[in-house]
């Protein structure tokens, strides 16, 4: 019972696969990696997995702060 405690639902994707898939995709979608969002995106796009399963992962990666800065480039 401490003052800063989050409150998180342990409730699993209903689709791991899709989950993971969205992960990959915020990943790439983090680093630039545009040949790899494509991807994700046609298998995501012909798959019948779940779309909110997709979205959570995604989601789950975007929260994740990351571990570096973007480089300044030509700042004077």
């Amino acid at each position: 019972m401490g003052l800063f405690r989050r409150k998180t639902s342990d409730s699993t994707p209903s689709d791991p696969a899709m989950s993971e898939l969205g992960r990959e995709y915020a990943n790439a979608r983090r680093h630039g990696d545009r040949k790899t969002m494509n991807k994700i995106k046609r298998q995501v796009n012909t798959s019948e997995g779940d779309l909110s399963s997709f979205a959570e992962g995604a989601q789950a990666y975007d929260a994740i702060p990351p571990g570096y800065s973007k480089p300044r480039r030509n700042r004077r």
